[in-house]
């Protein structure tokens, strides 16, 4: 027995031969029984091996994606990480790692409420459960870029290391969470008003399928496919997929380090020849543009045609709250469920061309405040986006006569 349990090869061997009795309808229990009587520990790699051997033996893949979430909670507990290795705060994995604290938080915000609904009478209207729990969803649905980086950025890299398996199979349950978090939040966009008991129903058969899924995913990362990544990667190559991650976004997080292999040499890259941002009527470098966007006396914020937002400027003065994380995100997120479908009729209406901008005006803590949504287009006329300007004009609105004469106001001066 120890023998068996020693070697490699066995393991393996016996891995793929219990993740096919699974294929066959034996009992999960039962499996995992044999599990922890004859290997005790399974190491990773080994999992990713015969997970790909299934595949090149030509197990669908569709049935590779049924297995993998009952092989993956029989093994729960049972694989080996005395080979992986740590990343370093602002390294590709860590952020993985970072977001997915923040999405289990997000979860667990949900379930919080989800107890709450659960003793709460059957016939009492839960429209404010219900609508928190949308939030949280909202909010959820971020995920869909920690998933783009995966696919585009990290998968990529180690398909060229010939590591396909994972990979393929989690790009498809990338698509199964996907489309979980959609009917959910179709839901979520039609429970106003339903009771307790309604809303229990949603929760079993919509809400929670949803966040377990999310769940799953994140122990499958965490178990798997980062410590295979670390041990497989070059610095090199993890820098490169640094270097692209904020092009994408990132998921309710956003990177305090901005980390750099140690001894390997870097160097900025170059907007054209001059390192300028050309425009027609005439240039800019980064951080001349960065610091004139930044010393407007108005918050804008660009989302471009797909409706993901893309650029908000950072001034003294904000009005409203913005983090880094929202960049890649989609708009409607970023915004309470209640007010969705005025966005989303803006978005369409400018999308369309029957519109060009469309002004709103509220009292907020004292404040005057002036938000203006502009339709972008190009020379031709096509659509290319929206810009969000927001206006403190509170102070402008008491202005009388005139002021020709120089007076310094010591508050814009920044004193």
């Amino acid at each position: 027995m120890s023998e068996l349990i020693n070697s490699s090869e066995k393991r393996k061997e016996l891995l793929k031969h219990m993740i096919t009795q699974l294929h066959k309808g034996e009992a999960p229990d039962q499996v995992r029984n044999q599990l922890v009587r004859l290997l005790g520990e399974v190491p990773y790699d080994e999992v990713v091996e015969v997970e790909q051997q299934l595949i090149a033996e030509g197990v669908p893949q569709e049935e590779i994606l049924k297995l993998c979430d009952i092989h993956t909670d029989v093994l729960k507990g049972q694989i080996s990480h005395t080979k992986a290795k740590t990343a370093p705060p602002g390294h590709p994995a860590d952020v993985f790692l970072q977001e997915n604290r923040a999405l289990q938080w997000e979860i667990a915000s949900c379930e919080k409420l989800y107890e709450k609904i659960e003793k709460t009478g059957e016939n009492v209207e839960t429209g404010k459960e219900m609508a928190d729990i949308h939030s949280h969803f909202n909010l959820l649905m971020d995920v869909n870029k920690h998933y783009v980086r995966k696919e585009n950025l990290l998968f990529p890299y180690l398909e060229k290391h010939e590591i396909t398996g994972p990979p393929t199979v989690m790009w498809g349950k990338h698509d199964e969470t996907r489309e979980l978090m959609k009917a959910a939040i179709e839901t979520l966009k039609e429970s106003k008003g339903i009771t307790a008991g309604e809303a229990r129903t949603v929760i079993e058969l919509v809400l929670k399928p949803a966040t377990r899924a999310i769940e799953e995913m994140i122990y499958k990362e965490e178990q798997i496919l980062l410590p295979m990544g670390l041990d497989t990667l070059s610095d090199e190559e993890w820098y490169e997929i640094h270097k692209q991650g904020p092009e994408i976004g990132f998921c309710l997080y956003f990177p305090k380090e901005d980390w750099q292999p140690e001894g390997l040499e870097t160097k900025e890259e170059e907007i054209g020849e001059s390192g300028r941002i050309p425009l027609p009527s005439g240039s800019f470098a980064v951080d001349e543009l960065t610091a004139l966007l930044n010393a407007m006396p108005v918050d804008i914020t660009f989302v471009d045609k797909d409706d993901t937002v893309k650029y908000f400027s950072e001034g003294r003065e904000r009005i409203f709250a913005r983090t880094r994380a929202i960049v890649g995100r989609k708009v409607q997120y970023c915004h309470p469920p209640s007010s969705v479908h005025i966005v989303e009729q803006i978005l369409d209406d400018f999308r369309s061309g029957r519109q060009d901008r469309a002004a709103f005006w509220i009292n907020m803590a004292g404040r005057f405040i002036h938000i203006e949504y502009l339709a972008l287009r190009s020379e031709k006329g096509d659509y290319l986006g929206t810009l969000e300007v927001s206006q403190d004009l509170t102070e402008k609105r008491k202005l009388q006569g005139d002021q020709r004469l120089l007076n310094y106001d010591s508050q814009d001066n920044g004193k």
